[in-house]
């Protein structure tokens, strides 16, 4: 693995860090490419029940690398093939995230901005340190942020998404919590404690029950009402066949643990 996206394992939570602090953790072609390694990884990695994903350094992550892309404008066409390729790779990444078997957790301190912020929107779960910065500011300068918009869109609503897109202006930690990007707010020196805890909470449920429920929350979410209803009553009934999931009712009745196969 990259030495730009560190991992490491510990009681069934992989453990992803941004390492490139010097630069802010941004999210060059080198660091996007590390990303969707790391993810690739995960995929089939029965092993790993949860994944937090943090920033080395004084940052979470302060979005596209703005020198390596005033570089790709050296070209005949002016930068628009690279441009191009550069969000479509960005897109993929992000999209990884939501399609992974596990739950992702982002835990984020410092700011994270523009394709940071993205990065945070498109986690399905959010620990943040008091006085973490979040915005998509590029209209700050020049660049309205397109692409961050997609998964902002989908986590705050339209409205305060409309607001950060066209002033630029950050929200701090506790407004971001309010309007639903992140889940949980806490001291700084809480922070990686309260998302291990957040993990290990995760990590302790029946693995299986989480990634078909991880896989039907996304493919609910863009059905009709009916349809939504119709999808998720097979995902339950064919949970409900699982002998794991006859043995956590028998011990949620008998007031004992279960006896999980799968863990």
């Amino acid at each position: 693995m990259s030495d730009l996206v560190q991992r490491e394992d510990r009681a069934g939570v992989a453990h992803l860090t941004l390492n490139a602090p010097e630069r802010l953790n941004a999210l060059s072609d080198a660091m996007l490419a590390a990303l969707k390694g790391a993810f690739g990884s995960l995929a089939d990695d029965d092993t790993v029940k949860v994944v937090v994903l943090r920033g080395a350094g004084k940052v979470f992550c302060a979005g596209h690398d703005l020198k390596e892309m005033q570089a790709g404008r050296a070209t005949a066409d002016h930068g628009r093939a690279y441009f191009a390729d550069l969000f479509a790779r960005c897109a993929e990444v992000m999209q990884m995230i939501p399609a992974l078997p596990q739950p992702v957790i982002a835990e984020a301190h410092g700011i994270a901005t523009a394709a940071g912020c993205q990065l945070v929107a498109s986690c399905d779960l959010a620990v943040a340190a008091e006085g973490t910065r979040f915005g998509v500011n590029g209209v700050n300068i020049g660049l309205f942020c397109s692409t961050p918009m997609v998964a902002l869109t989908r986590n705050v609503p339209r409205k305060v998404a409309f607001e950060m897109l066209t002033t630029g202006e950050f929200i701090d930690a506790a407004r971001a919590r309010e309007v639903g990007l992140v889940n949980r707010v806490v001291p700084h020196e809480a922070l990686t404690g309260e998302t291990e805890r957040l993990a290990s909470t995760l990590a302790g449920k029946l693995g299986a029950a989480v990634k078909v429920g991880k896989r039907a929350f996304y493919d609910q979410a863009d059905m009709t009402l009916a349809g939504a209803y119709e999808h998720a009553a097979a995902v339950m009934v064919e949970n409900m066949l699982w002998r794991d999931t006859s043995e956590g009712i028998s011990a949620f009745i008998e007031k004992r643990k279960p006896d999980w196969s799968q863990g």
